[in-house]
């Protein structure tokens, strides 16, 4: 009786199960000490804990011979069990605010859109060649991810069953968007339900407040606050990923053994590739513009290394806004607003290139079938979706729960928790193509309202 309830019950029935779990507390209060006592800062201590994480995994595999097949070791399996309470269960609170999340970000967004034909132009231009960038960033990772089968032989972590979809014609896939009932479209995690009926509700807040400004007001507060309460809920819940880290990487590693960080090397080389690609296309609609790409490349070269380093798109925002207008000829409003906007929506990076590959990725691992049906779809996922995630902290994070679950593949979220895990490394070429992708944007939006100063643009002296 006391075997089963130290086994069953506790999972608690042997020494080293004992001394790992009181290794993992020792690292949660060396973590404590650097980010709540010492303040480091948030970067520097997930990449601490990233490599805790590394650490402690291979520690688990070493005590324990590094075994071919882990599930069949009693005491790996009842360290995984309570390492998951910290690592999965941060994943589950992740998933708990998608959707109150893209609901409160939707309607803020559109409810604060300001009147005037010239805006009315930038908002339209930028909404539009903002969502056309990140399909085609989208494009680019679902080619990389299955060129490079990313994903391919790895093992599954949670148990799920997984079967083909069925094959719906594209009128039938496009109705299906549209939900009939925006409350089951909350439970099923349906989140394109919930921006069209976010973007729905915003736009009669908005046309309220155009006729009465004192019957709309409560609407307004009522949204802005619902808005800064979800913001600061993800918050809350993205403070602990330095410890969740910890738990994902090294669980991840006992689960799987070593040969399961080569998968996560191929993650890494392929969203590499995917933004070098994406980057040589920004290159390319610049000459398609007449506007020369080594003007670009000569004048963005300082911010683009900013972004790289810092992985801070929102930090990079005052030199993005510099360059743009002191240095490349667009308009002060354009490079304030697109540059602004492209901080929190849109980004080709973490909301475009890194979901589809996500996509692939889980596909692959799962057993999934991803054909063309599959692809398509996830091009209006995730080019929608990098809307839905406005003004939410932690972007990339959001983006792949968002777009998994606007692909029915929220049960496998657990599953990318060795992408996630090594998170700071593929942060690097992310930003720095969310950055260049602002500019970009903001160079084809200024174009086409006609303000972009050409003479700027092309003179070299600006640099």
């Amino acid at each position: 009786m006391k075997q089963e309830f130290l086994q069953t019950f506790l999972k608690i029935s042997d020494i080293r199960t004992v001394l790992f779990l009181v290794v993992l507390v020792g690292l949660f209060f060396v973590m404590h000490v650097l980010y709540r006592k010492k303040k480091m800062g948030f970067s520097k201590v997930v990449i601490i804990g990233t490599g805790m994480g590394l650490a402690l995994g291979f520690c688990i595999q070493l005590v324990g011979g590094f075994p071919e097949d882990p599930s069949n070791v009693t005491w790996i399996q009842e360290i995984s069990n309570w390492y998951q309470l910290f690592g999965t269960g941060f994943l589950y609170l992740i998933r708990m605010i998608v959707i109150p999340l893209v609901l409160a970000s939707i309607c803020n967004v559109i409810i604060h859109l300001e009147q005037g034909k010239t805006m009315g132009k930038l908002v339209k231009y930028t909404i539009v060649i903002t969502l056309f960038m990140v399909a085609i960033s989208a494009m680019i990772g679902i080619l990389v991810g299955v060129v490079l089968q990313v994903g391919v032989g790895e093992q599954v972590i949670v148990d799920a069953e997984t079967t083909g979809k069925e094959i719906t014609s594209v009128a039938s896939t496009l109705l299906h968007l549209i939900p009939s009932n925006i409350v089951s479209a909350m439970v099923d995690s349906n989140v394109l339900g919930v921006v069209i009926f976010a973007g729905i509700f915003g736009t009669a807040v908005w046309w309220i407040n155009q006729e009465d400004k004192e019957l709309a007001r409560p609407l307004y507060s009522g949204i802005k606050a619902f808005h800064k309460a979800m913001v600061n809920m993800a918050d809350l819940i993205l403070d602990y990923m330095p410890w969740a880290v910890i738990c994902l990487l090294s669980n991840t590693i006992a689960n799987r053994g070593i040969s399961s960080m080569i998968e996560v090397g191929k993650f890494i080389l392929a969203i590499y590739i995917a933004a070098a690609v994406q980057f040589i296309v920004h290159l390319i609609i610049l000459a398609f513009c007449k506007c020369n790409p080594v003007c670009y490349l000569k004048k963005a070269g300082s911010t683009m290394i900013f972004a790289f380093t810092s992985r801070s798109s929102v930090g990079c925002l005052s030199s993005t806004i510099g360059t743009l207008k002191d240095k490349m000829g667009v308009n002060e409003s354009t490079a304030t607003f697109v540059a602004s906007f492209g901080t929190t929506a849109g980004m080709q990076g973490c909301a475009g290139i890194f979901p589809a590959l996500l996509i692939v990725y889980v596909c692959n691992v799962t057993g999934m079938p991803f054909d063309l049906l599959t692809a398509i779809m996830t091009v209006i996922v995730v080019s929608i979706g990098s809307l839905g995630i406005a003004g939410i902290p932690g972007t990339a994070t959001m983006a792949a729960s968002v777009s998994l679950s606007g692909m029915g593949m929220g049960a496998q979220f657990a599953n990318i928790s060795p992408i996630l895990a090594i998170d700071p490394i593929i942060d690097m070429p992310r930003t720095m193509l969310n950055v260049c992708g602002s500019m970009i944007n903001a160079v084809l939006v200024d174009k086409k309202i006609g303000t972009f100063d050409s003479k700027k643009y092309h003179d070299m002296k600006e640099t």
